[in-house]
């Protein structure tokens, strides 16, 4: 027992050749949660170094006692050898011993296979005997529970001829996952109490900076230890030392395996994420993760922390992942390397689907058809409107991210493209929908027959009265409230399309609510008498005209043409009335 206890000491301190600093098997004595420190930032973390055999069932291919033998009886306590009997508590003055069947022809191979539940990293395995040392043994470790295995250690005295493998060789940082043969620890003596002990980084040169070796790191890793005999010692080799009889009376000398204690030591493989393994729903061991990781040993990180690729923890750097920055508009994420390098190996994180109208690999500019309301936080829900673009006036349905300005047509304006813009009016084409208004030159307008004359003399019968009495709305054919939508030249005349609102007298069938035309004479527009804007409304009251080369209203300088107003309504409905009831005075 004192070999074995100096075999732990020398495993935790000296044969790892690591400092307190950088040793990864080293508990750390911390405040209240060991994987971060007093300011609240991450560190590593490591499970505390157990006995990870111990209380584990192990399954031996060969047991005393199946069948029951006089000598190994499983009824019987005093003569049974179980497997059990490997990882239980033992003590100096009581050593259980698991046994194996005797051994009628030699050699003859038994093994022990041990399931550790999860991945260890394993710093040793020991191994302390009942019997004497078999002559031949290998260790082998499994990393997928058993599904394949590699070998971790041979020991025998015959190395080239049972393993073909050279006895001691040397190991290198080319070879520092080959398992070497040694001729160590595999002599007779003593009949019982031997100890085979392995140290899977003893010699190994990366050991002194396991942090930075993913290959040693790599190699103590394992979820299933394996232990085979190949070969006892011949006790008759010693001329009978042992001079008992096995069953049968057959005189001949008994042989067989018999082991105390296995031991594997270790942690719980956490990658630097944990300082504890718990059990989980199923009763798996499993890694109490910390740093923003998961899985069984800390080997991933959470969803949406995918900012940076996963990576062990070292003594220098905690490694945590981290969240992807997706300014609260997204709850998935993946990692792009090509961006994690171009950012300077900072962030990798790329925002999948993007709500609240967001787009972007942060969600951090508003889609196509919403600009940015920058009377909020890019993380507020309502940080992108929508442009509202108008259908026929805007050029597209994106606007500028910052200000909201669509892209308007010629001659529209607005915000959303929603009105004509100065010195433009409207016209019926979806494709132009607001037209230069034709400058008009008095003096132009006036025909060559005519001689000009004053605008003020001209217009002065017309000008000053608007009135509306009944006087006024009895003497004319129609009177009507229209809107202007457009204007053109047809020969000295200017061509309105007009859409007549409402229809408060008419003596003439042609006028109906709707689209029609009104005709001014250009030189009564040239002096403003009567005065026209496009896209306004007005009153006209005129008489009707019966020229087949220009249907529609007829209005000129005696025509009442003014603005509307809204209080007219209700005036006019009175005069309509009255007329009805035979108040007009015919002219």
């Amino acid at each position: 027992m004192e070999v074995l206890q100096l075999l732990r000491l020398l495993l935790t301190t000296t044969m790892l050749g690591l400092s307190q600093t950088v040793n990864p098997f080293v508990a750390q004595q911390t405040p209240p949660d060991p994987c971060y420190d007093e300011n609240g930032a991450p560190r590593r973390c490591i499970p505390e170094f157990v006995n990870a055999a111990f209380g584990k069932e192990v399954q031996a291919s060969s047991t005393c006692g199946k069948p029951p033998t006089r000598h190994c009886n499983a009824s019987d306590p005093r003569r049974a050898h179980p497997p059990a009997y490997l990882t239980d508590l033992n003590t100096a003055s009581n050593m259980t011993c698991w046994r194996s069947e005797t051994l009628h022809h030699s050699p003859q191979n038994v093994t022990l296979t041990l399931s550790l539940g999860k991945k260890f990293e394993v710093v040793y395995v020991s191994l302390q005997f009942c019997s004497p040392r078999p002559e031949s043994t290998a260790i082998l470790k499994s990393m997928d529970y058993g599904k394949t295995w590699v070998p971790y250690q041979y020991y025998s005295s015959q190395c080239r001829k049972i393993y073909g493998k050279p006895s001691k060789a040397t190991v290198t940082k080319q070879n520092e996952q080959e398992a070497l043969c040694t001729d160590g620890l595999t002599d007779l003596y003593p009949l019982t109490g031997g100890l085979i002990a392995f140290s899977t980084l003893d010699g190994r040169p990366s050991a002194q900076d396991f942090d930075s070796s993913p290959v040693l790191q790599d190699w103590v890793t394992a979820t299933d230890i394996r232990v085979v005999f190949s070969r006892p010692h011949l006790l008759r080799d010693l001329g009978g030392r042992d001079g008992g009889e096995e069953e049968g009376g057959t005189g001949s000398t008994p042989y067989y395996y018999a082991v105390g204690e296995l031991q594997v030591g270790g942690r719980c493989k956490c990658n630097g994420h944990a300082a504890r393994c718990v059990k989980d729903k199923e009763q798996k061991l499993v890694c109490d993760c910390k740093h923003n990781t998961e899985g069984p040993e800390c080997d991933r990180c959470k969803p949406f922390h995918y900012d940076r690729p996963w990576q062990r923890a070292s003594a220098r750097e905690a490694n945590e992942c981290l969240a992807c920055n997706c300014n609260l508009h997204a709850r998935r994420c993946r990692f792009n390397m090509e961006l994690y390098k171009l950012s300077g190996r900072k962030s990798g994180g790329v925002c999948l689907n993007c709500r609240h109208n967001t787009a972007g690999r942060h969600c951090h500019y508003c889609k196509e058809g919403f600009y940015r309301d920058l009377s909020k936080a890019i993380t507020d829900r309502k940080a992108c409107k929508a442009c509202d673009c108008h259908p026929v006036g805007a050029a597209g349905k994106t606007c500028n991210q910052t200000t909201g300005q669509c892209p308007c047509k010629d001659g529209v304006t607005g915000l959303t493209c929603n009105r004509c813009a100065k010195g433009y009016q409207q016209s019926r084409s979806p494709v132009a929908p607001c037209i230069k208004i034709p400058a008009i030159n008095p003096t132009s307008l006036i025909t060559s027959t005519e001689a000009p004359a004053d605008c003020d003399s001209y217009c002065k019968p017309a000008k000053g009265n608007y009135k509306i009495n009944m006087k006024k709305y009895c003497k004319k054919d129609y009177v009507v409230q229209v809107n202007i939508l457009e204007m053109e030249t047809v020969a000295n005349w200017a061509k309105f399309t007009i859409n007549i609102l409402s229809v408060y007298k008419c003596r003439d069938e042609r006028v109906k609510r709707g689209d029609n035309f009104l005709w001014i004479h250009l030189k009564d527009l040239s002096c403003k008498c009567p005065k026209i804007q496009i896209s306004k409304k007005y009153l006209v009251m005129g008489i009707s005209e019966n020229s087949t080369d220009r249907p529609g209203l007829m209005a000129d300088k005696n025509s009442l043409v003014i603005q509307w107003r809204d209080a007219w309504t209700r005036r006019l409905r009175k005069l309509q009335r009255r007329e009805k009831k035979g108040k007009c005075v015919k002219p």
